[in-house]
């Protein structure tokens, strides 16, 4: 279509006016009907969130969309102006877009008086059809409503009585866009107040101007259930006069985490020649948030963003470039001492209970990592506890004995790649086990499975693993044991020894 540049123009090429809720409406269906992915990016919603938000837009609803943090929403929302016509006609200089065949605003009105079918008309691309505000506390009726303006009344030389005075806020200045409120409940009540005929009879009232502004807008609104009792609340009011309410989730698989992490983490493109990551190693990235997501040391209310895998992933991939680097190495592979550079990804994305601030968020973001080796460990080895009463069948049993015997192995965090492979290999019974099982696997995939395997094993008490300043080391569980029992004995004995003895 061309873009005519007068009213005059626009009327003879056909153009009618259309409200927002049609427009988006009326795009969704070509879309439907070509098969096209309308919310390109989101993962995991295709059979929950995205039909609900879909349903709403051809039902003409206003959304609210209801979920914990990092579950997509605003992305949800932003992704709904590729639902908007590419461009649009207003009237030229404008602040509220009016349409050139429907001026709603006096400046609008006032132009076409003045100038008829010669009056001009401007374009706007979809992309400048959105706008988003953050609900915080100091936001007033004069951000969203608009204000008399005294600057604007003295510049004009205008009554305060003139309606030329106003100073529109954010909401009239969106006219024929989406207007999405972030963290809606973070909005004091009077200003919520301030929406209700917004959304129910398209009007709004500035400092005593009875004006009637039938705004065309499409409100989206972003809220999460704890707040509801944390910070603030939505209205009853409000709530009602809201058409949907969709509730969004967390990924339910492993694999849909996968593809948010991946899309979303900043891997530089010499990261990805320095390091290469193994699917295992993704795989325990995306664990650690399911467990984060069941402990009982993290507040289930507050959530568990899926910021936390991708800045996870970020740290990862980091900390093995790290090591490349100061080991003047070209290229290495993902190790699990590597996770150590996770914990601060861990400690900053997660809300402790009280038990949680007891045991301090360092000691429970190593707990997450281990609950992950755990879980993971059974989908690429046997369950160690279905040996635990016929030891001589199990196939760790060769490993455990030589911890047994009195070996240790340390593997510390720096190792050069030929080190670590020669530490891994003198482990008896550790390369064939790997070979047994995974025959298929590349050399250095099967030097990931070792080490896997060493700490799965520490995981299942099969073995005892402990966490040095600069690496881990594994040794026989029993002496463990006895060395923290000697030690706790050592310390009383020297607690006795200071106490006073009677005569």
């Amino acid at each position: 279509m061309d873009k005519p540049g007068t009213v005059g123009a626009l009327r003879k090429s056909g153009y009618q006016p259309t409200s927002i809720k049609d427009e988006l409406r009326r795009n969704l269906i070509k879309k439907i009907q070509a098969g096209e992915n309308v919310f390109d990016g989101i993962w995991g919603y295709e059979d929950t969130v995205i039909p609900d938000v879909e349903r709403a837009i051809l039902a003409g609803h206003d959304i609210n969309l209801l979920g914990l943090r990092g579950q997509a929403k605003t992305r949800l929302a932003r992704l709904m102006v590729h639902l908007l016509d590419e461009y649009i006609p207003v009237l030229e200089g404008s602040e509220l877009n009016d349409d050139p065949l429907a001026p709603l605003s006096r400046y609008g009105r006032d132009l076409i008086a003045a100038r008829g079918d010669d009056a001009p008309v401007s374009w706007i691309h979809r992309s400048d059809r959105y706008t988003e505000k953050l609900a915080t506390p100091d936001v007033s009726v004069a951000d969203l409503i608009g204000d008399v303006d005294p600057i604007k009344a003295a510049s004009l030389k205008l009554a305060y009585a003139d309606e030329r005075v106003i100073h529109f806020g954010l909401i009239p200045r969106s006219n024929r866009c989406i207007f999405v409120i972030n963290e809606l409940p973070d909005l004091q009540a009077r200003i919520q107040v301030a929406l209700f005929n917004i959304l129910q009879e398209g009007d709004i009232q500035i400092r005593g101007f009875k004006l009637r502004l039938p705004l065309d807008i499409q409100f989206v609104f972003t809220a999460n259930p704890e707040d509801y009792t944390n910070r603030g609340s939505i209205v009853t009011p409000l709530k009602d006069r809201i058409d949907s309410q969709i509730i969004t989730h967390y990924p339910k698989t492993i694999e849909i985490g996968k593809k948010i992490t991946t899309q979303e983490a900043r891997i530089r493109p010499e990261q990805k020649e320095r390091v290469a990551v193994h699917e295992i190693a993704r795989d325990l990235v995306e664990q650690i948030a399911f467990e984060a997501r069941k402990s009982e040391y993290i507040d289930a209310k507050s959530g568990v963003s899926a910021r936390l895998t991708i800045s996870a992933l970020e740290a990862l991939v980091a900390a093995a470039e790290r090591r490349v680097l100061r080991n003047a190495e070209k290229e290495t592979h993902i190790r699990l001492a590597d996770f150590v550079g996770v914990i601060p990804s861990i400690t900053g994305k997660v809300e402790l209970v009280y038990e949680g601030e007891q045991e301090g968020p360092g000691i429970v973001a190593q707990s997450l990592i281990g609950k992950a080796i755990r879980t993971q460990f059974v989908k690429y080895f046997p369950d160690p506890d279905t040996f635990r009463k016929q030891k001589d069948k199990s196939p760790y049993r060769s490993i455990a004995d030589w911890f047994g015997e009195g070996n240790t192995l340390d593997l510390m965090l720096g190792m050069k790649q030929q080190e670590w492979k020669e530490s891994l290999s003198k482990v008896p019974g550790l390369p064939e086990l790997i070979q047994h099982l995974h025959p298929g696997a590349s050399p250095q995939e099967k030097l990931f499975l070792m080490e896997f395997a060493l700490h799965g094993l520490a995981e299942y008490s099969q073995i005892s693993k402990h966490n040095l300043v600069t690496g881990h080391q594994f040794k026989d569980l029993m002496s463990s044991m006895f060395s923290a029992t000697d030690l706790a004995t050592d310390e009383d004995d020297e607690e006795e020894d200071d106490t006073p003895r009677k005569r």
